[in-house]
């Protein structure tokens, strides 16, 4: 056992081990807040712990990383902390919308960040209801109201507020007008809501569904196909990378970074795509020169460097977190689900989507009871039934946008199939969210989760040993 605990440690696992313990310690300064000089006092420790890496020296080195992330979470809360002066007053807010805003029946929510009130400069992002109006993403607003506290991520926010104006900069948010641009020459030739879906395939744009094709995707659990998500992502360098491989392996990986960042531009950056954007340049990064990260070490490093960025995500951002935990679903359990069932069969397309919304569903169950109090029943057989078309889908959309801006004749060729598609995914998502048993309510302790993720975690490691399966393996899934 001592010679075990002496072992030499690569480095890293060292550096996932402190990314994770910095994720926890910014968490955990909800609840103990600590002075900054804290965690730079260990820096070098974590320094020293690097150049003598054993096992033993682990211990140290999550010591360190919660004190950091302690030190960092609590100057991040101290600053969030100036709107407690507003906090119960009618304030004017001006800020830029972050996001493209929520629509429904009741009105608009809009996320804002660069706040300002009475010319100070606030920090963090705050969320705002008002009446429907034609507001967009990076549009400069200011609303007045009662500002109230903050809840989740948000360190404050407005309800029924009233727009007391709006400037549109020009150029603006570029990657938005050309998604705007796009969409309304798909829409020329392919009718409502068919082309909406086709576009939010396309560029992550959820907001333009209309409220019954969007709460149908929700209880089918489909929303994941449409939102600015990893799976969108990774069809698209997918596409790229097979595209221009042919040609050279810079070419290739030149031509899906720039496909990430078009489309992070296009989408805008929300927690989701984030995290998506940022695993994606540093699995390009790996493939470039040769190099595989293990699934343990490649979440903690990205979920820290996205914490270390807006540490509000781990305080309630039920986006990044149902996007990290399905993330892990996928590149963790679903290939050990594989393995340990059919052994080293190559999965066929079916059994892999089969097996990977398993996965997912299995890991976010906790995040998405516990967020929303129901789960849905009918995932696995919506997912089976849409999800393999979406490659289709998506390029089909794309064509027939394109066909139509270039003005080529016949494009009702492109046009037609392309809404035959689209309208079988819709019919799937609507039949499957009407069944009296799509959905059920699932209210449970916290302990009864905590029980559950140990079970799963315990599960992992069985299949990992019975299987001596290397998770490096496993096909990056963005």
């Amino acid at each position: 056992m001592g010679w075990w605990f002496r072992q030499l440690v690569h480095s890293s696992w060292g550096i996932a081990v402190l990314c994770a313990t910095f994720v926890i310690g910014v968490w955990l300064a909800l609840l103990l807040r600590v002075p900054i000089w804290l965690g730079v006092a260990v820096l070098p420790l974590v320094v020293v712990s690097f150049r003598h890496l054993r096992v033993y020296v682990l211990p140290v080195l999550a010591c360190a990383g919660l004190c950091v992330g302690l030190g960092y979470g609590s100057a991040a809360l101290g600053e969030r902390d100036a709107y407690n002066f507003y906090v119960g007053h009618l304030v004017e807010l001006s800020g830029r919308v972050k996001e493209d805003p929520s629509r429904s029946s009741a009105g608009v929510s809009l996320q804002l960040d660069t706040v300002k009130i009475n010319d100070a400069e606030l920090p963090g992002s705050v969320l705002v209801s008002l009446a429907n109006s034609n507001i967009k993403r990076g549009d400069i607003v200011v609303v007045k109201s009662l500002l109230n506290p903050g809840f989740g991520s948000f360190p404050a926010s407005m309800s029924r507020a009233t727009l007391v104006s709006l400037v549109r900069p020009v150029p603006g948010d570029i990657g938005r007008v050309v998604r705007d641009w796009f969409a309304d020459k798909v829409r020329v030739n392919i009718p409502e809501p068919q082309a909406s879906l086709g576009v939010g395939f396309l560029t992550g744009q959820k907001s333009a569904l209309p409220d019954d094709l969007s709460d149908a995707l929700k209880v089918a659990g489909l929303t994941h196909i449409v939102v600015a998500s990893g799976y969108n992502l990774t069809i698209l360098v997918r596409m790229a990378r097979r595209l221009f491989i042919r040609f050279s392996k810079y070419l290739s990986a030149v031509s899906s970074g720039v496909m990430i960042t078009m489309f992070m531009a296009v989408t805008g950056l929300s927690p989701s795509m984030t995290r998506a954007g940022l695993v994606s340049g540093l699995s390009l990064l790996a493939w470039y020169y040769g190099y595989r990260f293990h699934p343990l070490i490649l979440l903690p490093f990205a979920a820290a460097i996205t914490v270390a960025l807006q540490p509000s995500y781990v305080w309630g951002d039920l986006g990044w977190q149902l996007s990290f935990a399905a993330f892990a679903g996928v590149m963790i359990v679903a290939p050990l689900l594989q393995r340990y069932f059919y052994g080293e069969k190559e999965p066929g397309v079916f059994r892999q989507i089969l097996g990977e919304t398993i996965a997912a569903h299995i890991v976010t169950i906790p995040i998405i009871a516990s967020g929303f109090g129901v789960i849905s029943n009918v995932a696995v057989i919506a997912n089976v039934l849409v999800v393999p078309l979406v490659p289709f889908a998506m390029l089909l959309t794309f064509i027939s946008g394109i066909w139509t801006i270039i003005g080529l004749p016949f494009v009702w060729l492109i046009a037609t199939p392309t809404s035959w598609l689209l309208t079988y995914m819709t019919s799937v998502a609507t039949f499957v969210s009407e069944l009296s048993w799509a959905q059920s309510e699932l209210q449970l302790e916290l302990w009864v989760w905590g029980a559950y993720i140990l079970v799963v975690a315990l599960a992992c490691v069985w299949m990992t040993r019975a299987t001596k399966y290397d998770l490096r393996e496993a096909k990056s899934v963005i």
